[in-house]
């Protein structure tokens, strides 16, 4: 069954719709109406005649139309009901917000759900979830995010809490999404269902996703072969653990199995795995990016040999390596600036040099063309950018993402502050980070984020770029 209508429904009933905003319930109608969606949208609660001006309906019954998708708010107690009315409906898609099913032990009654369900051709998304969001066509669960911008990202989550700490996560990065699916318990339409369809959208460049259990092995890694290929698979799994099982089972009543077989299979197939959220996030923002690392050989430009240092460290202990410079391109560095507290073999200490934007964009193009280098990365310092006036800052940052624009390897701006108490430096971050996004790259905080970043991106880039070298010499034989 396609799901076209899932994300792109003509009309929604919403059961349990309420005119309060404190009454412990998603305000699903509230936000329907407000986030821009141009389908008809139809309050149903038989404890009022009007909700916010408009008519409300006292059951699904009663609806004079047809309906693509139905919300449901009401308490488990009435999910059979509810359900049975969607069927006679013909309702195509029913979304349980609700929680009180098997992640309490109420197994049954999930299993007396799909039987009604099965008794016609509904589907059911979760239940215990937030549910989906579609920017094009204006469903949402979270008023605040913006749907002007479709973007290139979906995600997938079994936690609402997760669901929502992504789409925040990636809004703030200038990350937009394009489709979003909180799942929750999947007792119908699982994770694979969605990656299916994921994988046919053309909008959709990389996706992400936090899987706690997959119900059908099988159809899950179908869809992910269906997927590596071409777009990035960015998997964070919960419940690695014994006792990270456990607070799973409790969550979303999930079975997990277990990790050291999960993360053979995920690098079988070309996923990318990561640990934590800020992980996913940054992988998300390399993968956006609009160019990507196609080999470990960091170029490293910045200002200070501590820094160097440490970030040598970190890179080597990623399996990432910073090859020494050829002598033309160190010649090139080297004639831009004096021999005194410099370094131009790789990684480059600029010195006091590396604050001329001027020298700093030389620099670059100078690495772009060393071939032993795979990708730039750039060490900034928000504390010494503070010194700059506005407009010689903007004047720079702007120079610098021309520059990576023009170039022929991915750069990748790592922009660092010690000192965190100071408002203006996350006013020039945030300048910097419109700057850069908009010239199509990724910006990192931290050297380690950029490292994990290109560590967990690399393999899939180079299946891939492998893949496309493939095509172009025909099949082996």
């Amino acid at each position: 069954m396609s799901l076209q209508h899932l994300f792109y429904p003509g009309s929604i009933a919403v059961v349990g719709a309420s005119p309060a905003m404190t009454t412990g319930r998603m305000p699903f109608f509230q936000i329907l109406k407000g986030t821009g969606y141009q389908g008809a949208v139809y309050p149903v609660n038989p404890a009022h005649k009007e909700i916010d001006g408009q008519p409300a309906y006292p059951s699904l019954a009663e609806i004079p139309d047809g309906v693509d998708l139905a919300v449901c708010l009401v308490p488990a107690r009435f999910a059979l009901e509810t359900l049975e009315l969607a069927v006679k409906k013909r309702i195509r898609f029913v979304h349980f917000f609700t929680s009180g099913f098997s992640e309490v032990g109420n197994v049954d009654l999930e299993d007396k759900m799909l039987e009604i369900a099965r008794g016609g051709e509904t589907r059911i998304v979760g239940p215990n979830c937030l549910g989906v969001y579609c920017a094009e066509s204006g469903v949402s669960f979270d008023p605040t995010l913006e749907l002007e911008e479709y973007g290139s990202v979906a995600f997938l989550g079994q936690s609402g809490g997760v669901t929502n700490n992504f789409m925040r996560m990636a809004c703030a990065r200038k990350i937009a999404i394009n489709k979003a699916v909180s799942y929750g318990n999947q007792i119908d339409l699982a994770v694979e269902d969605f990656l299916d369809y994921f994988a046919d959208d053309d909008g959709i460049r990389v996706i992400a996703a936090y899987i706690e259990d997959v119900k059908n092995g099988d159809a899950f890694l179908q869809a992910v072969r269906k997927i590596t290929p071409t777009k990035p698979l960015i998997i964070l799994k919960g419940g690695v653990t014994r006792e990270g099982a456990e607070a799973a089972a409790s969550h979303t009543g999930a079975m997990a199995g277990e990790f050291p077989i999960w993360s053979a299979v995920m690098r079988q197939h070309r996923c990318i795995a990561v640990h934590t959220e800020r992980q996913m996030v940054d992988a998300v923002t390399l993968a956006v990016s609009e160019k990507i690392p196609e080999g470990p050989r960091i170029g490293y430009l910045g200002a200070g040999g501590g820094t160097s240092v440490l970030f040598t460290d970190l890179a080597a202990s990623a399996g990432l390596s910073l090859p020494e410079l050829s002598r033309e391109t160190q010649e090139s560095i080297g004639g831009r600036i004096s021999d005194v507290n410099t370094s131009t073999r790789n990684p480059v200490d600029l010195g006091a040099f590396g604050f001329d934007y001027k020298i700093l964009t030389h620099t670059m193009r100078a690495m772009d063309r060393d071939e032993n280098i795979d990708v730039i990365m750039i060490y900034l310092s928000l504390d010494f950018l503070n010194l700059f006036e506005r407009r010689r800052l903007e004047e720079g940052l702007y120079a610098i993402g021309k520059a990576a624009r023009e170039l022929a390897r991915p750069v990748i701006p790592i922009l660092a502050k010690s000192a965190d108490d100071k408002p203006r430096l996350e006013e020039i971050r945030l300048l910097a980070l419109s700057i850069f996004r908009e010239a199509g790259m990724s910006m990192y905080n931290y050297l380690e984020d950029a490292v994990d970043a290109v560590r967990a991106v690399l393999p899939w880039s180079l299946s891939r770029k492998g893949n496309q070298e493939k095509g172009r010499v025909g099949p082996a034989k």
